[in-house]
């Protein structure tokens, strides 16, 4: 499409300057499915700094088009600006638009919004979009049709935000083979998990606060089952990595079963409970995978809290490199779409007499040459792990050898050592109160590096164990170092 004559300088007209010493270019003409979050985030930052913008880009962007649902509130959100903007409730009309350079999805969904994009793409359109799980469950085949019509797919709205983290893993670390990454993703797991920490909140009740500040849906699923952490971890794997997008093949676990008393165990020890996505080279397959996790409170990212969001890198030249910044919200995602329409606009202008190419692909590479690892079964992840198992009462403080901690601590130790499971901590914690509750004693354990199906079997079987009144609380332990 960037043969178009659309494309091509036209003559500054008096009194206006021409950007980098070329002819002026019209607007780059933005059509925008969903009106809002994001969308409105987009629409009023490209109003408040649009000189700015302009100047970068090297041409102007205007909205022209927007679909919504409901016209009379899109027509109130766009306000002054809704004369000059066509408002219509077909999406599709918005895609395919003849007056439309660019999509900017914004309305969310899966299907449907493949759909969109789909349709955009066909129409040699650049798609900018905020969509996770769209790209987590079908960005293999848009980033391929992408690739195959020479049109940009950009998606840093898509993960961690305002955190440029999308193009620091594929132009930023282009030069490196990236070893891991690991990263807090979800800024609602991380203020729910920062208000137990803090406040010795149960899950239920900083769920209830996170969902009154605006922090949560009414339905949280996607966000404390840990599905939202895995649509980015997956993203950025396949960035890191050169692989295609693996969500799929992901491990997955939220933190809706945490207990307050494992977040209060952590701090005892020194560490903090963060929900993780982790992705890693492991010879010739990956890790990839999400879970809360303990991590050493001497960690920068043990010390992000609330609603924001951390991502670690480590290449093999660039060394460990961490990202930091807010993860959502209207400002910030905002930030990311139109970043990525400036990088469209900018390579129109730079396109404008030349032949038509896509400047950067959506995954860094193309597509043939992707690599499809096979992803490391959640058994066999080797990392460290916490146990901590509940006692009860009748033994607690009694003697050794009468069914007392003593036993309880034996019996667990010796369950690890049959299972190949070499100790490195071992100890009986007596909580304060947690969540406003008198706890009973806790056997609490740390092991060195073991095979995680292992160390959950001898978990599960804890019930089972003289003086244990539960099966164990199981959670890896990631130094990230």
């Amino acid at each position: 499409m960037f043969n178009d004559p659309q494309w091509r300088p036209v003559p500054a007209t008096a009194g206006t300057a021409a950007p980098s010493g070329r002819g002026a270019l019209r607007p780059l003409r933005v059509g925008m499915i969903g009106i809002g979050t994001v969308g409105r985030g987009t629409w009023e930052l490209l109003a408040r700094n649009q000189a700015d913008i302009a100047a970068r880009a090297g041409r102007g962007i205007r909205v022209v088009a927007v679909a919504a649902r409901d016209l009379e509130r899109a027509a109130r959100v766009l306000g002054d600006g809704a004369a000059s903007v066509e408002l219509t409730d077909d999406p599709m009309r918005v895609a395919t638009h003849p007056d439309v350079d660019v999509l900017v999805e914004a309305a969310g969904g899966i299907d449907a919004a493949r759909g969109w994009v789909a349709a955009a793409i066909a129409h040699g359109k650049p798609v900018v979009t905020a969509n996770k799980a769209l790209l987590a469950v079908h960005g293999n085949a848009l980033f391929a049709q992408a690739e195959a019509r020479g049109v940009p797919l950009a998606y840093e709205a898509a993960v961690a935000g305002g955190i440029p983290i999308v193009k620091a893993l594929r132009e930023g670390a282009a030069a490196n083979r990236v070893e891991w990454l690991a990263g807090i993703v979800n800024g609602t797991s991380n203020y729910i998990l920062s208000r137990m920490r803090a406040a010795g909140l149960a899950f239920g009740d900083a769920l209830a606060e996170a969902q009154a500040l605006g922090y949560a849906e009414a339905d949280p699923t996607f966000d404390v089952d840990g599905i939202d952490a895995a649509h980015k971890t997956a993203l950025l794997a396949a960035n890191a990595f050169g692989t295609p997008v693996g969500f799929e093949r992901a491990h997955v676990e939220g933190i809706r079963g945490l207990d307050a008393l494992d977040v209060a165990a952590a701090a005892h020890w020194g560490y903090a409970v963060k929900l993780l996505g982790i992705a890693r080279r492991q010879g010739d397959a990956l890790e990839l995978r999400v879970h809360p996790a303990l991590v050493p409170a001497t960690q920068l990212i043990a010390q992000v809290e609330g609603a924001m969001n951390a991502v670690l890198v480590h290449g093999d030249a660039q060394g460990t490199l961490l990202h930091y910044g807010a993860g959502a919200g209207a400002g910030p995602t905002a930030s990311a779409v139109v970043a990525d329409l400036v990088d469209v606009a900018r390579q129109t202008v730079a396109q404008a007499g030349g032949p038509a190419r896509c400047a950067v692909l959506p995954l860094g590479r193309p597509v043939d040459t992707l690599a499809d690892k096979p992803v490391v079964a959640m058994d066999d992840v080797v990392t460290r792990h916490f146990l901590r198992v509940s006692l009860l009462h009748s033994t607690a403080g009694s003697p050794a050898g009468e069914g007392g901690e003593g036993t309880a601590l034996a019996a667990l130790a010796d369950a690890l050592a049959r299972a190949g499971v070499t100790l490195e901590r071992l100890e009986v914690w007596q909580p304060p109160c947690v969540a406003g509750e008198a706890a009973a004693p806790q056997l609490l354990a740390l092991t060195r590096p073991a095979r995680d199906g292992a160390v959950r079997a001898v978990a599960t079987a804890a019930a089972e164990m003289a003086g244990c009144a539960a099966p164990a609380s199981h959670l890896r332990v990631e130094l990230l170092d």
